[in-house]
């Protein structure tokens, strides 16, 4: 579809844009903050995308009851659908404020969610395939990485609350991108704290393989294991790229280039994203990973409970 006629611009040291609800001659698409009208083919394919996911994972999470992994993908999904609904009310009118509220606020939030469907899994890899690998008990990565992913939740739901409602070019709308940024970098920090407890662990096991139990070396042997490991990793690579590119898209605040480049938001936010939640969708533990179900009542060695698996650890940690 092709865009609306563009027209002619004024003079911007003539006329405040701070009034401007709709695009005209005194307030051209050129002067809003992206610059530019956001695609409505790529928007409504990336709400479509994830309208249909959240509703696959409400059904994958209900039938195999994993509870905390439906709150997470499913709050996720959800926020992204809202989200690029927002962008598509942008389209039809760049100016709306309410499109921009929605999707700031919506699209900043939304990948925090998504990170903690990965950062959930650890916990159930360590038990399944050895918590005496671990350097710390399981049950605290869960801890750990959740609660350092709500407060970088709780500083871009802020932020974006903040810049969202703020007049365009204000120091309050600095600040609530200041916040963004700032939430964002700790979302970084505590992906790369994560990738390099995994490649630990990894490491560990690799160099203890000997040790390792029956169960745990079919398990890892087994197809559906790899493609779900596999998606974790590839979920994880494009969530990292998508929240480095949100760092540099807010470095040099409101209206940048960065920012106003369609098709880099496109490719490293829309796209980097859509790839993770497929993975964590079409990987779902409950379908490729069957075994995290079974820890809140039993473990994979043997008969143990999670807890008795955990004392595991500490007995035989190398």
């Amino acid at each position: 579809m092709s865009n609306p006629p563009q027209p002619t611009i004024l003079p911007a040291t003539k006329y405040s844009t701070d009034n401007c609800t709709a695009v005209s001659i005194y307030c051209p698409v050129e002067f809003t903050i992206y610059g530019y009208y956001p695609n409505l083919g790529a928007n409504a394919f990336f709400c479509a995308i994830f309208g249909i996911c959240l509703a696959i994972q409400l059904v994958l999470g209900i039938k195999y009851k994993t509870w905390t992994y439906i709150i997470a993908l499913g709050l996720g999904t959800l926020a992204e659908t809202i989200g690029y609904i927002g962008r598509i009310m942008l389209h039809s009118n760049p100016w709306s404020s309410n499109g921009f509220e929605i999707q700031i606020c919506c699209l900043i939030i939304a990948p925090a969610f998504i990170a903690a469907g990965v950062y959930l899994t650890l916990k159930h890899i360590t038990l399944e395939v050895g918590a005496n690998f671990s350097r710390i008990r399981p049950k605290l990565y869960t801890w750990i990485f959740c609660l350092a992913d709500l407060f970088s939740l709780v500083l871009q739901g802020a932020g974006g609350g903040i810049a969202a409602t703020a007049n365009n070019g204000s120091s309050l709308q600095n600040v609530g991108n200041d916040l963004m940024m700032t939430g964002i970098a700790w979302q970084v920090f505590t992906l790369l704290i994560f990738g390099g407890i995994i490649c630990d662990y990894a490491f560990r096991v690799y160099t203890h393989r000997s040790e390792l139990e029956p169960s745990a070396i079919k398990l890892m042997n087994s197809t559906s294991f790899k493609l779900f490991t596999s998606g974790l990793v590839l979920a994880y690579l494009t969530i990292f790229t998508r929240c480095v590119f949100r760092i540099g898209e807010m470095a040099n605040g409101w209206g940048n280039p960065i920012m106003q480049d369609q098709t880099d938001f496109v490719v490293l936010d829309g796209v980097m994203i859509t790839i993770a939640t497929l993975c964590l969708t079409a990987f779902h533990p409950g379908l490729a990973f069957p075994e995290m179900q079974m820890h809140g009542k039993t473990s994979p060695i043997g008969d143990f409970s999670t807890a008795e698996a955990e004392k595991v650890h500490d007995a035989e940690s190398p």
